[in-house]
């Protein structure tokens, strides 16, 4: 189905795709996340995520969860280090429901001290839970390494000290600078017509605050590569590498996302996951992993094995990342490397929550997005000397970070 962008009168952007589901989803997303927070209080970003829905001007706490919740659906949040979104899935009868209620949280929200106070205990129990996993807890502390002294750097829960200190104002004022109608995108596939839809997001958003002069962003440029090695409990050592990539709006994104894919993505038949777990039996998680962001990137590679096979696994890795620098890919492998990556995002759009979200994403950053047609022709043009370039570009060992939890 084709998707439309449209601006309400005061600005706000809304992408709609009209379906015949009996299922709709309706969400806003903030460009707004753990980097452009206050260095004084890291988490900021993540814990407003968690109190703005702990009352409104007409709802207490209680009311806002039952209020999707009693008609049967789902209402949610996430925070990003760019991003902040807020999303509910419903039965599409209640369209007005959903989009009265996230304005009510977006633009009405009190932030009872009480709840307040309340909710850092819980947020203090999140930080305790990926302390205790250190399978989750690696991938924070590899990014805080790979972007040291930077924002991008900061643990998006912060610490259990940043959030103690954390105030009603400091929740106010980042409110005031980021959640305003530069900031954000109403995103929503569903049954509904796009006239019925705008009407409603006029109703309820038609009053969001009129943009501020957009926060500029610092860039990341300081990156060196570094090893380090931190004992920790348990009966695995977790490893992960990588180093710096592809901003969102460069065009070797595309590339370097089908390269990455082949070689440690969601399939089965992956590079890493053959070599180092169907044909050694070393791992039972390898995985391939590359995040964009709006002025970098971050490739990463994460494994964990048997203490005694770690150098083994670390050696798989670079053999692989070393044949895919230097031998370009046959005709062949690089046609069913399209048809993967082709199949799995038409199977991840399938799912239409995801959809939604992505669809919100590539708005909020260029305005537009790319049909799936459109996608699909850009992978399929690639070429093998495309996939060279870029792993060349990106998978340098002697620029590779690495971060290794050792067994204690």
């Amino acid at each position: 189905m084709p998707h439309h962008i449209v601006r309400l009168r005061n600005g706000l952007r809304v992408i709609h795709v009209e379906t015949n589901s009996p299922i709709s989803h309706f969400g806003v997303l903030v460009d707004v996340g753990t980097r452009d927070e206050p260095a004084s209080t890291p988490g900021l970003a993540h814990f407003l995520e968690h109190t703005i829905f702990k009352g409104t001007h007409k709802r207490n706490a209680y009311r806002v969860i039952s209020r999707m919740e009693a008609v049967g659906g789902d209402l949610n949040a996430s925070t990003s280090k760019e991003e902040t979104y807020f999303h509910t899935s419903f039965l599409s009868p209640d369209y007005p429901r959903a989009v009265e209620l996230l304005s009510d949280i977006l633009c009405h929200s009190i932030f009872p001290e009480k709840e307040i106070e309340k909710e850092k205990t819980v947020v203090m129990e999140e930080i305790s839970y990926y302390k205790d996993t250190p399978s989750e807890l690696i991938y924070d502390d590899f990014e805080s390494q790979v972007f040291e002294n930077h924002p991008l750097g900061r643990n998006i829960l912060g610490t259990k000290q940043s959030v103690r200190k954390m105030s009603r104002q400091d929740l106010l004022q980042l409110l005031q600078q980021y959640y305003n109608v530069h900031n954000l995108m109403l995103a929503s596939v569903g049954n509904i017509s796009l006239k019925r839809l705008l009407q409603l997001c006029e109703r309820y958003f038609g009053d969001m605050p009129l943009s501020q002069e957009p926060s500029v962003r610092q860039p990341f440029t300081d990156y060196r590569p570094r090893l380090a090695r931190v004992h920790k409990h348990g009966a695995q050592t977790n490893v992960m590498m990588g180093m710096p990539a592809y901003a969102i709006t460069d065009d070797k994104r595309v590339p370097f996302l089908l390269l990455t894919n082949m070689l440690g993505g969601q399939g089965q038949n992956t590079r890493l996951n053959m070599n180092m777990r169907e044909k050694r039996g070393l791992a039972y998680t390898v995985e391939a992993n590359y995040t964009s962001f709006s002025d970098t990137g971050l490739f990463s590679v994460y494994f964990g094995c048997a203490p005694h096979n770690t150098d083994h696994c670390l050696e798989i890795v670079r053999k692989e990342t070393d044949r895919l620098r230097h031998e370009k890919l046959g005709t062949m492998q690089l046609y069913y490397a399209k048809k993967q990556l082709i199949g799995q995002m038409a199977l991840a759009n399938e799912a239409k929550l995801n959809e939604m979200l992505g669809l919100g994403h590539a708005a909020l950053f260029f305005d537009e997005v790319d049909t799936m047609e459109e996608s699909i022709r850009e992978i399929e043009e690639l070429t093998g000397e495309d996939i060279l370039t870029v792993a060349n570009e990106i998978f340098d060992p002697d620029q590779f970070s690495t971060l290794i939890f050792e067994h204690n």
